[in-house]
């Protein structure tokens, strides 16, 4: 595929409407230095408090393509940098997304690094230094990172272990912002726009959510998202009972235990 082709494609990366955000801790300004200072962001956070819409939110305002890898477990750098495909009687070269973005001057969003495998994550520490180099060995070639590339990695330190973390050397890269779930006024107004339910649906929710969190010392996991807030909400907008919106969208989500569940739904009760 010639370079022209990929600067066809660089344009599908692009966000075209400005995803709602509610700033909560200065986070939009932090980002946008780093941005202009070239210095790569680790997002920390538990799942479902923003990180993945902040990143959408600052490419819109930055005016920057956005590219997006979601990591599991069996990613390999290939995935990643690139590959040789068959095409026809050729061989031919496909950048991955991680070549593509820093050719282009994208944010390249790899979320959940800690999902990955730490043999593929090592490839991006030539990027996440004063070098901003990428090296790809299939093909002998190191490639200088465009002026306006950012890489941005997120994780959740809930689910730090031994097996699954950031090893010092990667983190100690990166900018760090914290993220957490919004106080109460913000969670409310996000929740009434993003579901489009009422102020009282909307802090009912929000209130819930909180007690809820209260609960994760005592059984849980993980505290109940703010994306499931929208959930439950948007289930109750479109006619669920409130009960049942808050059953399928928040206790059954987030434990599978019996006794947890029914100490969500006396919760329900109780708000509702």
């Amino acid at each position: 595929m010639t370079d022209k082709g990929r600067e066809v494609d660089i344009g599908r990366y692009r966000i075209e409407q400005e995803p709602f955000y509610a700033e909560v801790r200065g986070e939009v300004g932090l980002f946008t230095t780093a941005a202009k200072s070239r210095m790569p962001v680790m997002l920390k956070g538990p799942t479902g408090c923003g990180k993945t819409r902040f990143v959408q939110y600052m490419a819109y305002r930055l005016g920057r393509p956005l590219i997006t890898v979601a990591c599991h477990e069996d990613l390999t750098a290939s995935d990643l940098v690139g590959r040789y495909l068959l095409k026809g009687q050729e061989t031919v070269w496909i950048d991955g997304p991680l070549t593509l973005g820093v050719k282009h001057g994208a944010i390249v969003y790899l979320d959940e690094i800690v999902e990955a495998r730490k043999d593929t994550t090592v490839i991006i520490h030539p990027l996440s230094d004063d070098r901003r180099l990428l090296p790809i060995e299939k093909k002998g070639q190191v490639i200088e990172a465009a002026d306006d590339f950012l890489l941005v990695i997120s994780y959740n330190p809930g689910y730090q272990s031994v097996l699954k973390d950031l090893k010092q050397s990667t983190k100690q890269r990166f900018m760090a912002i914290e993220f957490d779930y919004p106080p109460p006024d913000v969670e409310t107004a996000i929740v009434r726009r993003e579901a489009g339910v009422g102020a009282d649906i909307a802090a009912g929710l929000v209130k819930l959510g909180g007690k809820v969190r209260n609960l994760k010392n005592h059984g849980l996991e993980e505290g109940v998202s703010t994306r499931l807030l929208i959930y439950a909400g948007t289930l109750i907008r479109e006619g669920v009972a409130v009960d049942r919106a808050c059953d399928v969208a928040i206790a059954r989500p987030i434990t599978d235990d019996p006794d947890m569940q029914r100490s969500i739904h006396e919760l329900v009760k109780a708000i509702f």
